[in-house]
């Protein structure tokens, strides 16, 4: 499965961006994560064509929880995506690397008061309100600051998604958004219409991640569209915005079939249009928040080989020099990937092995996974589509430090994010005086 720009070179080597991917790792080190900006670009086109195409009044925002450094929202803002940021530390990176605040909503199941009086600071585009109670401490920011807060609230349409139970996020079961289901999105929203010091534009809802299949976002639409008229009827409210989340999914494995950009933007459309005209409603600004579709099969991970411990008749196992603490995917939900030794792409894929990491736990990383037989230590294994939540939510576990991200384009590799040094990792670390090794 090659994906991207991805190719098997004269060499025999798997090549991306035109960078051999071996020579990546002796350059850069490993573990390695390799992002193809070709890729990047090209999904970010493909979704701004795809909507622009069939609904005029639309705007494409990237989810940077996927992967987000300041290289990335320079690149975003090239290609006129906007950025929907869910931490300080995220609208930090967007607001250092000049990303426009007109362009950045801010998400969070929790917005501290710091968090919010940033937000305002800012003058980001549009606070997601995810609560009653954070919508109050909103409003009394605001109102402190002399300000209005423009807002969407986040519902849930009690949509249950096909995919892991630990990415479902729709479900009236869930710490994000309010229910729609027991009038509570319908009562907040009225208390928010009362409120001087914040204005709706519209709702917003997310029912899931690695959506293989588009039948939850048709049913959330409907339910999201349904609210929509409700509102009007009873509160005299015509919402201007409609944010539907993301959530497509991607090519983990050759077996992955998701749909692609263009079906994806068919189908939310031609629903969303029917939705409206049953009820009367005019189009509103559609906005979404793709993130995975847009890097996850734009990255890969590249890995050095260590141990290969064969137990006959049992298992083999191959140890690399990452684990858990740069990929914790596996360990959260079971995550599937393709991996390929970089080194001897060319050779058939015909021995299984179960890949672990060097940390302390059994921190499988791919079981069971079809390698070339000549696997040995040295050797460069490349790991497929680990562009989202890999970096992003890589940790410092067993004081592993983070690996450096590379953007390889027609030849040219840029390093986006320095790998972490061991010095890094102490640097913040104080001992007490009474606690000095004398």
């Amino acid at each position: 499965m090659l994906l991207g720009t991805q190719r098997i070179n004269a060499q025999g080597h798997l090549e991306v961006g035109g960078c051999d991917t071996v020579a990546l790792a002796r350059r850069f080190g490993t573990p390695l994560y390799v992002m193809d900006e070709a890729l990047l670009r090209a999904n970010c086109r493909a979704y701004r064509r795809a909507f622009a195409e069939r609904y005029s009044d639309n705007e494409v925002l990237y989810a940077g929880k996927a992967f987000l450094c300041t290289a990335m929202c320079a690149l975003l803002h090239q290609e006129g995506i906007g950025l929907d940021v869910a931490s300080a530390g995220e609208l930090r990176t967007a607001l250092a690397a000049g990303f426009p605040p007109e362009r950045v909503f801010v998400h969070g199941n929790f917005k501290s008061r710091p968090e919010l009086e940033a937000a305002l600071a800012a003058r980001v585009r549009r606070i997601i309100v995810d609560s009653e109670y954070e919508l109050e401490e909103l409003a009394a920011v605001a109102r402190e600051g002399g300000r209005v807060a423009d807002i969407l609230l986040r519902v849930t349409p009690g949509i249950d998604p096909h995919t892991h139970r630990l990415i479902r996020t729709g479900q009236e079961d869930t710490k994000f958004g309010i229910a729609i289901q027991c009038g509570q999105a319908a009562r907040v929203i009225a208390r928010a219409l009362e409120m001087p010091s914040v204005r709706v534009r519209g709702i917003h809802f997310h029912v899931g991640s690695q959506l293989l299949d588009l039948e939850a976002h048709q049913a959330a639409i409907r339910i999201g569209v349904d609210l929509l008229a409700r509102l009007r009827a009873d509160l005299g409210f015509e919402a201007s915005e409609l944010n539907i989340g993301g959530g497509l999914g991607i090519r983990y494995l050759p077996s992955h079939e998701p749909p692609s950009i263009s079906s994806y933007a068919d189908r939310v459309v031609g629903t969303l249009d029917a939705a409206l005209a049953r009820h009367g409603l005019p189009r509103p600004r559609l906005l979404q928040e793709p993130g995975r579709s847009i890097v996850g099969e734009a990255g890969l991970t590249l890995y050095t080989v260590g141990p290969v411990k064969e137990i006959p008749g049992v298992r083999t196992h191959v140890a690399v020099d990452g684990g858990l603490s740069d990929n914790p995917r596996p360990a959260l939900y079971e995550a599937r990937y393709e991996v390929i030794i970089a080194n001897k792409a060319a050779h058939p894929a015909d021995r299984v092995v179960t890949v672990s990491g060097k940390h302390c736990e059994t921190d499988t990383l791919f079981a069971d996974v079809s390698v070339a037989a000549g696997i040995a230590p040295g050797d460069v294994l490349a790991v497929q589509s680990t562009g989202a939540y890999n970096y992003s939510m890589a940790s410092n576990y067993n004081r592993f430090a983070h690996p450096a991200v590379v953007l390889v384009n027609d030849g040219q590799a840029d390093v986006i994010v320095e790998r972490q040094t061991v010095d890094d990792l102490v640097r913040q670390d104080v001992v007490p005086d009474r606690l000095r090794i004398q």
